[in-house]
């Protein structure tokens, strides 16, 4: 019988009613000839794996090896009916984290994927690890934050965020509500966190329409599937917001039952900076940024039943977050002697609840060799609180379930079937509630498939939707919104709050994905990767229902169901919009360049996205209402003449329009082992995101250069990092640029053992020149500059 062993990361095999009768033994070397010690070797598919002794030898059937700092490689084995022994297998050192990526259900490592894809796992993602999860992912090439505040940030991937990229906790969507806005905080936790897996581009085959532009996956061991007994805990303090962090996860089994629990607490205040909070203040210099505390606390256990053949386990998990909303206090600045008033105090109380169940069985007969089930609750609710009073409340609760039915190799082919069902419920409610409550509904099916040729690793892929969204109670506002053109005030009418009509909506979809890969290992270490895609997206319920002042976006935002008023009314400056509601579709391509062996490294990646009737926020250069009471002494600080205006009860309008966008750029990555203890990476990634009727799309990150220069010896590790970021002046209509900026940062560790433990303790700072600087893709870019120098000191231990 013929089967493909594929070495470091996945061994995929054609299995046989026999097979499991059958082993191979042999020694796993390196390049050099060197047996290669606690390399971890599995059967694939099942949770039987053992490590290699010291001198490199194993015993198992059907091999899964994973080695640090070793890259994979393919080969084939005839397998006789009583076995193999003695094989030998040789593996290339690489520069590259080589890891199993838990985002495919297929579980391809980085080094051979078609589609782009990184991990921040081990030393790195404890050393990156932030409040937030886009600031922690901040540094990862073709990834940037859409920074607010440190207390709610989100990635952005490629130019693309909110509904269009995917967060998930273990392949499950996290069940929160930071896709509606940039001010709602993604509800997981990188503290506790293994690894987290950023898929650049379109991953719809596996997550649906939500992932047309990318996921981003937080993998943790909630639902465990070892024997293992094994903790980890850290402690950490930040100068520039006085943050303190304490986090603990630990795992271990009694019998069949394998256990896990974890915790974590953080707390920060107001973060420091060089400058002034808001631009074009005469504020005083080196301040605070007000509202940009928060609290953190959770925790989470599970526990699994280990089967011969797989697991079934199920996790609870809680979360507690309360954070300041930035840019709505009294000039932005948090300076205490400041007379007038105190600080206007705005925050957001975030709760969740979370259960989820894992099971993975594999089979040695039939047709089916693996079924993998997924399923989780989420109850989600945060609420917006002003100065005591709760402006709005945002609620989630979402179910979510798939079904992975795997089948065994089939002239070469392997993949599966894929079932794929969420619901998610959906309420904003109170003053500030610019979305209605709305159920959303999506129920899928998808086929991937792989197979290799020779030298060429073939992946293609299907997935069919059906997306359903109903709201009973749409609401059309009356609305005034005006230009300052010089003449308003003019005793004209702002609008009321009577509503002009209150309608159903009723909205189906039926987009469908279609992607085909292709890998070529050309040579041993290099390989080139095509990817193209057709992904299709239906538009989400902000994006369409939306009619109201969004206090994280300082906006009045109105959805695309609505339009502007061709009539001019003077009292209704929007209407119902007739036409369809259209599908977003992507059509994507993706080349990539690999050389992953040797002392250099290097990943180059272009890709080319052109996106129809992509839904976007317009500015309409209007301005309405806020919906707040203003006092008359608020008024009267601001007195209403011919060249002077009162403001600051107003909001810009945006209107969300779907037009065809073309997003294209580059990414690259090199490494270079100068030296056996010294190593230097530089990066690099740009994205250009353009309107096909001529214009730029808001909010698009700039070109960005990163260096870093790494030393590593048994009990000390160092490195320097220098990021430069573009001025971006490639903006939409009135909309402001942005100047460029320089970051430096720098980390140093001292490892020991003590106490039976693996102790680190390290030293990191950011912003080390204290650099004032501004984000371009944050909302909050005029009022909430980049925290400045912070000096972080930590102790993390493992055993």
């Amino acid at each position: 019988m013929h089967y493909r062993n594929k070495i470091a990361m996945l061994v995929a095999a054609t299995f046989s009613q026999q097979l499991w009768a059958q082993s191979v033994s042999g020694v796993v070397l390196d390049s050099k000839g060197q047996p290669i010690a606690g390399a971890e070797v599995s059967l694939a598919g099942s949770q039987a794996r053992v490590k290699t002794d010291t001198a490199g030898t194993f015993l198992l059937a059907e091999l899964h090896v994973e080695a640090p700092q070793f890259a994979h490689r393919n080969l084939h084995l005839n397998v006789p009916e009583a076995g193999l022994n003695n094989v030998e297998l040789r593996l290339a050192p690489t520069l590259l984290e080589v890891i199993d990526i838990k985002a495919s259900p297929l579980h391809a490592s980085a080094t051979e994927s078609a589609l782009p894809v990184s991990v921040l796992s081990g030393e790195q993602l404890k050393m990156q690890q932030a409040s937030t999860l886009g600031d922690t992912l901040k540094n990862q090439v073709g990834v940037h934050s859409n920074f607010y505040g440190s207390v709610a940030s989100s990635p952005i991937i490629r130019g693309l965020d909110g509904p269009r990229v995917m967060i998930t906790q273990n392949g499950l969507d996290a069940g929160d509500a930071s896709r509606v806005g940039p001010d709602h905080s993604v509800a997981s936790e990188a503290g506790t966190a293994e690894q987290i897996e950023v898929l650049r581009g379109p991953a719809t085959l596996f997550y649906g329409s939500g992932a047309i532009g990318g996921v981003v996956n937080v993998v943790d061991e909630r639902v465990p599937t070892r024997r293992d007994t094994r903790a980890n805990w850290q402690l950490e303090r930040q100068s520039v917001n006085n943050e303190k962090l304490a986090a603990a996860a630990g795992q271990t089994s009694v019998g069949d039952v394998a256990l896990y629990a974890d915790a974590f607490w953080r707390e920060q205040d107001n973060y420091k900076i060089p400058g002034v909070a808001e631009t074009g203040s005469d504020e005083a210099a080196g301040g605070r940024v007000a509202n940009t505390d928060a609290t953190g606390k959770g925790g989470t256990v599970g526990a699994s039943y280990l089967l011969p053949n797989g697991f079934v386990g199920v996790s609870v998990g809680r979360l507690e977050r309360q954070y300041g909303i930035p840019g709505h206090s009294h000039g932005g600045h948090d300076h205490e002697a400041e007379a007038g008033h105190a600080e206007e105090r705005v925050f957001a109380d975030l709760e969740q609840d979370r259960v989820q169940l894992h099971s993975q069985l594999n089979f040695s007969g039939g047709p089916l060799a693996q079924l993998n089930v997924k399923a989780g609750f989420t109850d989600y609710q945060h609420a917006e609180i002003e100065d005591g009073a709760t402006g709005t409340t945002f609620k989630n609760r979402s179910d979510e379930a798939r079904l992975e039915l795997l089948h065994r190799e089939w002239l070469d082919w392997r993949g599966g079937l894929s079932l794929h069902y969420k619901h998610s419920d959906f309420a904003a409610v109170g003053d500030e509630a610019f979305t209605p409550p709305s159920t959303q509904e999506m129920l899928a099916i998808g086929w991937m498939e792989e197979r290799h040729f020779g030298p060429l690793l073939l992946q293609t892929g299907a997935r069919l939707e059906r997306v359903t969204l109903k709201a009973d109670q749409v609401l059309l506002p009356e609305l005034a919104a005006h230009a300052h053109d010089g003449s308003e005030h003019d005793d004209h009418d702002h609008g009321g709050d009577q509503v002009i009509r209150t309608f159903a909506v009723d909205q189906n979809f039926k987009p469908y994905s279609l992607s085909a890969g292709l890998v070529w290992e050309y040579q041993d270490g290099y390989n080139a990767a095509l990817s193209l895609s057709r992904s299709g997206r239906a538009p989400s319920a902000s994006e369409l229902l939306s009619f109201g002042p969004h206090i994280g976006t300082n906006a009045y935002e109105i959805g695309a169901l609505f339009r502007r008023n061709p009539t001019q009314d003077p009292h209704q400056a929007f209407a119902l919009n007739k036409d369809p509601v259209d599908l977003e579709v992507s059509n994507n391509i993706d080349l990539t360049w690999r050389k992953y062996s040797g002392d250099v490294a290097l990943i180059l990646n272009a890709f080319y996205n052109q996106v129809d009737n992509y839904y976007y926020q317009q500015n309409t250069g209007l301005f309405a209402e806020d919906g707040h009471a203003h006092t008359d002494d608020e008024h009267d600080e601001a007195e209403h003449t011919e060249e002077a205006h009162d403001h600051s009860g107003e909001l810009p309008v945006y209107l969300f329009r779907a037009a065809d966008v073309n997003l294209h750029g580059f990414e690259a990555q090199l490494i270079w082992q100068f030296a056996p203890q010294w190593r230097w990476t530089q990066q690099v990634d740009y994205v250009r995101a353009r309107l096909d009727a001529d214009g730029d799309l808001p909010r698009t990150p700039p070109l960005r250069l990163q260096s870093a220069l790494s030393w590593q010896s048994a009990a000390f590790s160092a490195e320097l990092r220098y990021s430069h970021y573009s001025k971006q002046d490639k903006v939409e209509t009135l909309e402001s640029a942005t100047g460029s900026y320089n970051l430096l940062d720098a980390n140093v560790s001292y490892y020991l053992d003590l106490f039976d433990q693996q102790l680190a303790v390290y030293l990191k700072g950011q912003n080390l020149t204290d650099e004032d600087a501004r984000v371009h893709t944050s909302f909050l870019k005029d009022k909430a500059p980049l925290p400045g120098r912070s000096i972080g000191l930590g102790i993390r231990g493992e055993f």
